[in-house]
């Protein structure tokens, strides 16, 4: 079974999945938000599409590691989605939290560095940020 994870920010929400084997990650798309129930909803059709078994989640946290607003913004929508894992029948699949501190930089500069456009890099990043997120991920359960 596969890992799908999320960068989860205000405005989109970047998603990346697992190859079959679990041995790399890379990136499927970027998601508007539009409103809690929507976009739970969103992401469990791509945990269903790809039949992962695992939801991992970027935890933003300050350079200390302590919570910020975002953090606790983040620690709700995991709360909205295990609830909608449950009430879909999917309560079997696992949720993670996966350090993000430097995500968006590490991404920026990967766009940066594949000569990728300013105005394309605002479309990607998010997503290149939750093929990162996944990968730490994979690389840390090694």
């Amino acid at each position: 079974m596969r890992i799908l994870a999320l960068d989860v920010g205000d405005k989109t929400i970047g998603v990346a999945v697992t190859d079959p084997l679990n041995i790399f990650a890379q990136g499927i798309t970027t998601i508007e938000r539009v409103g809690i129930k929507k976009d739970t909803t969103e992401v469990l059709n791509y945990i269903k599409e790809y039949e992962c078994d695992t939801l991992v989640i970027g935890l933003p946290t300050n350079l200390s590691g302590h919570d910020t607003i975002q953090t606790e913004k983040v620690r709700e929508f995991r709360t909205r989605m295990e609830n909608k894992l449950r009430s879909s029948g999917l309560s079997n699949v696992k949720v993670d939290w996966q350090d993000e501190r430097f995500t968006t930089s590490i991404a920026e500069s990967v766009l940066i560095q594949a000569d990728v456009k300013r105005s394309k890099r605002k479309e990607v990043i998010d997503k290149q940020a939750a093929v990162i997120i996944l990968q730490s991920y994979l690389d840390s359960k090694r």
